[in-house]
């Protein structure tokens, strides 16, 4: 199983005290996240999932803050796959966003795109003609079915299902639905499962269950199960690294 770290996230820095612009905090707290999974348990961070930020903590695609976050995390985490997000609510606009991605100097190894979102084959495309592997992010059966007829949907490296902020009591049924999707059109896609907010801790057992791979971080969850406040993302990824390891 692949447990990749989601760190940030569009939150902004006044979320919680672990969060912030500076690119070089992220990357400790990442950087001690994989640290820790290694020492205690045998299940190590194998991602990260990462949303560069502009000077104010908001996401941007803009190539001198996307390679300054890149420079970092590769300094701190080298041997670890790198991936940031493509999302479109730090640019709109799909011909904006290519153009954006066009210009980055300092390449991570992975981005998401979200399928359900405009231009999202044009930018899965542009991505791969770089050399930068495909995270196909899944947040609705709708997604799911656009995703399972793309000409791009075999090239993805993966499908990242997201399943979002519902009751957990809902999250079983929501994430059956999207994976039968998946599964049906492309039965060897490799999937990582997880949830947002309340749904972060079911979608997470549920991804143990079955054996798939997840993710944790203070981009989907700020709270521990108990419902106390996740003191940084090294703790969060601690934990899911001794449950996936039991």
């Amino acid at each position: 199983m692949l447990l990749q770290v989601c760190p940030n996230g569009a939150r902004t820095p006044d979320e919680h005290p672990a969060l912030s612009a500076e690119p070089s905090v992220i990357a400790a707290d990442v950087a001690a996240s994989v640290q820790v999974s290694e020492a205690t348990t045998h299940v190590g961070v194998g991602s990260v999932h990462v949303h560069p930020k502009d000077p104010d903590g908001c996401d941007s695609l803009a190539s001198e803050h996307v390679d300054r976050w890149i420079r970092a995390f590769r300094g701190a985490c080298p041997h670890v796959e790198l991936g940031v997000t493509t999302g479109a609510w730090s640019a709109s606009d799909p011909a904006e966003r290519c153009a954006l991605i066009g210009e980055w100097q300092e390449l991570p190894d992975i981005a998401s795109v979200n399928w359900h979102e405009d231009g999202a084959e044009d930018v899965a495309g542009l991505l791969l003609s770089r050399g930068i592997g495909v995270e196909a992010g899944i947040w609705t059966l709708e997604a799911a079915e656009r995703w399972a007829v793309s000409p791009l949907a075999g090239r993805c490296t993966r499908v990242l299902v997201e399943i979002q902020d519902i009751p957990g009591d809902q999250v079983l049924a929501e994430a059956r639905a999207i994976l039968g999707i998946i599964r049906s059109a492309r039965p060897a896609s490799s999937i990582l499962l997880h949830g947002e907010e309340r749904s972060a801790w079911p979608a997470f057992e549920i991804a143990r269950g079955l054996r798939l791979d997840t993710r944790i971080g203070l981009e989907d969850t700020l709270a521990l199960p108990d419902g106390a406040v996740a003191a940084s993302n090294a703790q969060l990824v601690d934990l899911c690294g001794r449950r996936l390891a039991d």
